[in-house]
């Protein structure tokens, strides 16, 4: 069937970049991955047992749209701990398939025709789609490697126009590894304000913080009536093939992402809530321990990578480093297709991720000590031959 058939916004959207990547690689043998965006460690064993306990309880049927209320009451008592922001378990979280779906039904539940959002970028490849899905306009304003890949505020302010709807952010960030100054949010929080915008803040990455506390956008003050919370339990808690996310925010507009909910998918699976549940009730030590690990990690891979002559400056979250690799005279689909034929290591384009992100390589360390070194000492011979 031709290709005519499809609406011109499915017919108009940029293939991923980094499904592009995966799929060479799975034909390849000896190829060391930096590209997947998940973690490497298996799920928790109480938290596999749950899930396991479920289904031997017969929990294999629908739960409410809304998700089961144990998972909803948790994860409000969690938020709070966490981060000092209250949530009605009963009409402000919606329990989703993955953080996916939660930033779906937000783009679908928030946008009119013809709404711009503006998205600091590099950014996961899903935000821009989603908007454009939606009818919406993704409005791009990149970040720069000389700020860490924070954003800057006037370029921000400077995007708004009598169209803007929203701001999309995505902070610890997908692909840089980067974390929003406090002193940013709070100017995004004035901008908000001043011209009446919903924030959309994607956290799904945050306790995966290295040296740094994590802000959550909507515990800052006046900013919870009109940001909506993102996140999952997919980096946390190693749990991607769970799909399991929630988003939690004012309830008028948490019914309106219920709508779409209940028609897409009409709940999350059941079996992956109840293990949801028992992460937040006993995933801390875990997660503790899988963050020692990738800090560990972190710090090879990016002194590793500047040693080699590829400038990559600190992440602060998440489990990516994003190195410059246009310093080698090659482009950075140039470079990544060739690292990855002549040397075996699978690295994501950086212009993947939006404006910004051109010259760059998005490297997850979401992989074994043992083969982050073997894939530095093959990208170092890949650099010194080019």
């Amino acid at each position: 069937m031709s290709d005519r058939y499809l609406s011109r916004r499915v017919a108009g959207l940029k293939p991923s970049g980094i499904r592009k990547f995966f799929d060479i690689a799975a034909t390849m043998k000896d190829v060391i991955s930096l590209g997947i965006g998940e973690p490497d460690f298996t799920t928790p064993e109480p938290i596999l047992q749950a899930g396991i306990r479920s289904l031997q309880r017969g929990e294999t049927h629908y739960t409410s749209n809304f998700g089961i209320i144990e998972l909803r009451r948790a994860l409000a008592n969690h938020l709070e701990k966490m981060y000092g922001v209250r949530y009605d378990p009963e009409t402000e979280i919606i329990i989703t398939v993955g953080g996916s779906e939660a930033l779906n039904l937000a783009a679908i539940a928030l946008l009119n025709p013809g709404d711009e959002v503006i998205i600091p970028t590099p950014c996961f490849v899903s935000y821009q789609a989603a908007v454009i899905l939606a009818g919406g306009v993704a409005v791009e304003v990149p970040s720069r490697m000389e700020n860490n890949f924070d954003f800057d505020p006037d370029e921000l302010r400077a995007a708004i126009t009598p169209r803007t709807k929203a701001i999309l952010i995505g902070f610890p960030n997908n692909p840089t590894g980067a974390v929003a100054s406090r002193e940013n949010l709070l100017e995004v929080a004035k901008m908000a304000e001043e011209h009446d915008l919903v924030v959309i803040s994607d956290e799904i990455y945050d306790q995966l913080v290295y040296g740094i506390k994590h802000v959550c956008f909507p515990s800052l003050e006046g900013m919870r009536p009109r940001s909506l919370l993102l996140g999952g339990f997919s980096k946390d808690y190693a749990m991607t093939g769970w799909r399991i996310g929630y988003a939690a925010g004012p309830q008028d507009v948490i019914k309106g992402l219920l709508r779409v909910h209940q028609y897409m998918v009409m709940s999350a699976p059941t079996m992956s809530q109840y293990a949801a549940l028992e992460a937040l009730t006993s995933g801390a030590p875990h997660v503790s321990q899988m963050v020692a690990e990738y800090d560990r990690r972190r710090k090879l891979i990016v002194s590793g990578l500047n040693q080699i002559g590829l400038p990559t400056f600190e992440p602060k979250g998440a489990f990516y480093a994003f190195p410059k690799v246009g310093v080698t005279g090659l482009d950075d689909e140039t470079f990544c297709n060739r690292l990855l034929q002549e040397q075996h290591v699978a690295v994501v384009p950086g212009n993947s991720f939006g404006k910004g992100g051109e010259g760059f390589a998005r490297c997850s360390y979401a992989t074994s000590y043992d083969q982050l070194e073997e894939a530095l000492d093959r990208i170092e011979k890949f650099v010194r031959k080019i």
